[in-house]
């Protein structure tokens, strides 16, 4: 048994004692985060980028810097290619509607894969519906692993434009984004990269990976609800039109039209979330300090205790890869004759939290010929205790539900 030393950092264990295996869905804020947010509404309240008094200019810097600690984080070129969004959802709107909208036409193929989040799919979805682009799906084993056949069958010098997850949100694997990259690039097309699930564990770097375009979520990183990120490629975003319209994204307004402000602020339409980012940014620094190495051994030593426990069990089915290293700290699982429902309720009676439904992944969940899944997935906060008190609960959900052992 190991202690968990960063566990105490958050409030929510001591207020509401609980097992808290949802991470995959949102993180919990340790008091570093809390206490910023509070921080800024204290010492920083004012209307960002557009006061010349010392309040706002205070708010203006928080903001900034904040950009900076991203740009630095993913390792992006240039602090303007951080836009500041609500969260990936919008990020990947952004990038469809500006991108997508005008730089797709007929003829043209976008390829995508079964696994994706539906906030990577609908919006791809649109695009092809509104500019005859044809969308294509990649399919996966059920490991979750994209076969050489499978690649160089649908992704052909058509493809401008890869949409794909970097983890998986029901699988846990870690999808080839550099390969992928490669592939694309050789057409002259762009990848679109969904980050939600790998930036909060595990070193993401942009040119590394070759990504022109990234979007993640600040809540699954221990930051507030409210900020997510959208990287682009420089010479991409000053292409492209603005998504939304209004106050601070312009340069000069007449009644006939406008000119828009230079990047970043050319997407970032209307009054900012400042105190959002100033939380991104200290959970940025904590993430730091807790380092990757050690959410990656966390994780993957708990995962690899539940699928043990798991293994026990002959009723029990986990999805995607049987290495539990390939997860990263994501287990989505079946009991037989229990729906995953009332398994999420049945621990929830034991204050053990874990996820249940089709993640929205409906099209993975067909693909996989099962309806929902349950999913329980960890973050540096989790210890053996939680899992110990997982396993105990799952172990009780057949005879609560009538069957024997």
């Amino acid at each position: 048994m190991t202690e968990n030393r960063f566990k105490k950092d958050f409030p929510i264990f001591d207020n509401v004692p609980c097992v808290y295996l949802d991470s995959a869905a949102t993180a919990q804020r340790p008091a570093q985060v809390i206490e910023a947010q509070k921080r800024f509404y204290e010492t920083m309240n004012a209307n960002p980028l557009r006061g010349l008094y010392e309040l706002s200019i205070a708010a203006t810097d928080a903001y900034e810097e904040a950009r900076i600690c991203v740009r630095d984080f993913i390792n992006a070129a240039d602090e303007a290619e951080i836009i500041f969004t609500r969260n990936a959802t919008e990020s990947l709107n952004l990038v469809a509607y500006s991108y997508g909208l005008n730089f797709l036409h007929e003829g043209d193929e976008i390829v995508t894969t079964v696994m994706e989040h539906h906030s990577n799919m609908l919006p791809w979805q649109m695009v092809a519906e509104k500019t005859g682009a044809k969308l294509i799906y990649l399919e996966p084993d059920m490991d979750g692993i994209f076969s050489r056949e499978e690649l160089d069958r649908k992704i052909t010098e058509r493809c401008k434009l890869i949409a794909i997850t970097h983890v998986s949100n029901v699988f846990g694997c870690v999808n080839p984004v550099k390969e992928l990259a490669d592939r694309v690039h050789r057409n002259k097309g762009v990848i679109v990269v969904d980050g939600a699930q790998s930036v909060p564990h595990m070193k993401v770097d942009v040119r590394e990976l070759g990504a022109d375009f990234l979007a993640f979520s600040g809540h699954k990183l221990m930051a507030p609800f409210g900020i997510g990120v959208c990287y682009g490629r420089r010479e991409l975003l000053e292409a492209m039109p603005p998504f939304l319209t209004g106050g601070e994204m312009i340069e000069y307004v007449k009644l006939d039209g406008a000119t828009w402000a230079e990047l970043p602020h050319k997407f970032e339409a209307g009054t900012v979330n400042p105190a959002g980012a100033y939380g991104l940014k200290a959970a940025i620094e904590y993430l730091q300090g807790v380092g990757f190495d050690y959410i990656r051994e966390t994780e993957d030593r708990l995962t690899a205790r539940i699928f043990e426990e798991f293994s026990k069990l002959p009723y029990m089915h986990v999805y995607g890869s049987k290495d539990p290293a390939n997860h990263s700290g994501i287990t989505a699982f079946t009991i037989d004759g229990v729906h995953p429902h009332d398994i999420s309720s049945i621990l929830d009676a034991d204050k053990v939290n874990i996820r249940a439904g089709h993640h929205c992944a409906q099209p993975l969940m067909e693909y996989l010929k099962v309806g929902n899944t349950a999913r329980a997935s960890l973050y540096l906060y989790n210890d053996d205790e939680d899992i110990d008190r997982f396993i105990e609960s799952v172990k009780k959900v057949r005879g609560i539900m009538g069957y024997g052992a």
